[in-house]
């Protein structure tokens, strides 16, 4: 990453206070990926950069440093930032702090930026969370290197056949269970709900929570054993 930066698109992940008056922020940046800069004063009441260091909020920003931490110089918006509430603030939230844990700094992920800001936009409006969140998790693990393959077994390579039932291993893909029973387990995926995901089809909701649990044992290996703080907002 070049020592200074001067009005790089950008959006904050995630900030905490830092010395006295000074904010630590997570930005996700379109040609640098995850960048941490210290605000410097942006806690004081006099600071320029107060109002616009908040979520959703399209910035372009200046930064400047040779290290890993840069150093904010410039802060400019011409833009309101998006108004998101309840669930789809939270699932919002739950999407920048999967950002925050998961991305390497200083690593290049436009077209994932570019999905982060289409995801933020649609929630917004009256989309489908569910099938928004489903479908932006996908594409982080695929920017990620660790895409899931939803079109055929990873071991014989046929198609995924809807009417049989799967075993899911992440970084690995789905194996076909033997006609054994092993279809009433808990951890089986029936083919049927692996094509209406790969077809972006959550209309039922038995796809809904299959999808769901496929991504969250998918993001799992990534994560670690610390859970995510923003799962806690949404209802049970």
């Amino acid at each position: 990453m070049d020592s200074r930066v001067a009005l790089q698109p950008a959006y904050v992940l995630h900030s905490q206070p830092f010395q006295n008056t000074s904010l630590l922020v997570d930005f996700f940046t379109m040609d640098y990926g995850r960048v941490r800069a210290v605000a410097k004063g942006a806690r004081s009441a006099k600071s320029k950069h107060r109002s616009l260091l908040q979520l959703f909020q399209p910035l372009l920003v200046s930064l400047s440093g040779r290290g890993e931490l840069k150093t904010l110089t410039g802060l400019e918006s011409s833009l309101g930032a998006l108004r998101l509430e309840g669930q789809r603030l939270f699932s919002g939230m739950y999407i920048n702090e999967l950002l925050a844990r998961l991305l390497m700094n200083h690593v290049e992920h436009k077209q994932l930026y570019l999905a982060y800001q289409d995801t933020i936009a649609a929630l917004q409006g009256d989309s489908a969370i569910q099938l928004l969140l489903r479908q932006f998790e996908l594409c982080l693990l695929s920017e990620l290197g660790y895409g899931i393959n939803l079109d055929s077994d990873c071991h014989t390579h046929e198609p995924i056949d809807v009417e049989r039932s799967y075993r899911f291993t992440p970084d690995i893909g789905f194996q076909v269970l033997a006609d054994d029973g092993q279809h009433n387990s808990s951890k089986a995926y029936l083919g049927s709900h692996i094509v209406s995901l790969r077809e972006h089809d959550l209309t039922d909701n038995e796809v809904v929570k299959a999808a769901k649990r496929l991504l969250r044992t998918a993001l799992a290996a990534h994560l670690g054993g610390k859970p995510l703080h923003s799962r806690s907002l949404f209802a049970k």
